[in-house]
């Protein structure tokens, strides 16, 4: 994302992450910002729209998505709008499918044990949080929640909870994970067509989608998630999961963030089938960021 020039008084990192929000409450509510927009955010945190000559923040809602600013921004708001305002921005931003994969330099995201927290340091796990305050869906594998029994919640970040997905085919998660149980968020269980008709977690919905070889088709689970109403979808793990969605060419965006550790042996972020030659590879735009130790490979796919 370019920086250009804007006028007004500086945002700082939370002000910032307010118009972030409201950015992605746009899409969200299916009107995302689609032009040229200028935007104030006062002490308060209240974001208004305003002529451009007026604005704190112009945007640019292009195939490449900028902002102006006349002043100098700190490092970690510029960086901050550089990062999250292409999620939100544009009329693609309102189907929106993110994933993420947190990962050692060696590709791995867990020890052979499954051991995997953390592979990533702490401002990672923040960034993961600030995704799901930005979409209206998370979405994760049962072999995450069986690992890590997640909570799936913006409980780092000022946001609102998303609905928490479970892609659990054959329905063989315990009832009592804490996502099913906590009450802290909707929560949905996708399963294969046919199963729905055993029990399920009390007042956990289940819906049905078609199934080859025991793995969901990923179409039909947007599909299902999106006459829901829940049309940005943060794929946040595991890492089977993802490598469904890359493989069935559903992901707009892949986040992959890297920490400089070696694991050895483990269980790989991303696993694909083989290709004959280069020329088939996957290659999407990136930006880098920094992340604390980590880095950040933002990846861009044109789906």
């Amino acid at each position: 994302m370019q920086l250009l020039a804007y006028v007004g008084a500086v945002l700082d990192e939370a002000r910032a992450w307010g118009l972030i929000r409201e950015l992605a409450r746009r899409a969200r509510a299916g009107s995302p910002v689609a032009a040229r927009a200028g935007f104030v955010v006062d002490t308060a945190g209240r974001v208004e729209e305003v002529p451009v000559e007026r604005a704190q923040l112009v945007v640019e809602a292009g195939a490449e998505p900028c902002f102006h600013s006349a002043v100098r921004l700190a490092p970690e708001v510029k960086q901050l709008l550089e990062l999250y305002l292409p999620l939100c921005l544009g009329v693609a931003a309102q189907d929106l499918v993110i994933g993420h994969v947190g990962q050692s330099l060696d590709g791995q995201i867990a020890t052979a044990g499954g051991a995997s927290r953390y592979v990533t340091g702490p401002e990672n796990i923040v960034h993961m949080h600030r995704l799901r305050s930005l979409v209206d869906a998370v979405l994760v594998g049962a072999g995450t929640v069986e690992c890590d029994d997640p909570q799936l919640t913006t409980r780092l970040v000022p946001g609102e909870h998303p609905t928490r997905v479970v892609v659990d085919p054959s329905l063989r998660l315990s009832h009592t994970r804490k996502l099913y149980r906590d009450g802290a968020a909707p929560t949905l269980i996708v399963c294969a067509r046919g199963h729905a008709r055993q029990s399920g977690p009390p007042k956990v919905p289940l819906l049905e989608v078609a199934a080859d070889n025991s793995v969901l088709s990923v179409p039909d689970v947007l599909a299902a998630l999106a006459a829901r109403g829940l049309r940005r979808v943060f794929v946040e793990g595991g890492g089977v999961t993802l490598s469904h969605f890359i493989q069935a060419r559903r992901l707009n965006r892949l986040h992959v963030t890297i920490c400089p550790v070696i694991i050895g042996r483990g269980r790989p972020g991303i696993s694909l089938p083989g290709i004959e030659s280069l020329n088939e590879a996957l290659r999407p735009t990136t930006r880098r960021f920094n992340l604390g130790n980590d880095v950040l490979f933002d990846c861009r796919f044109d789906v």
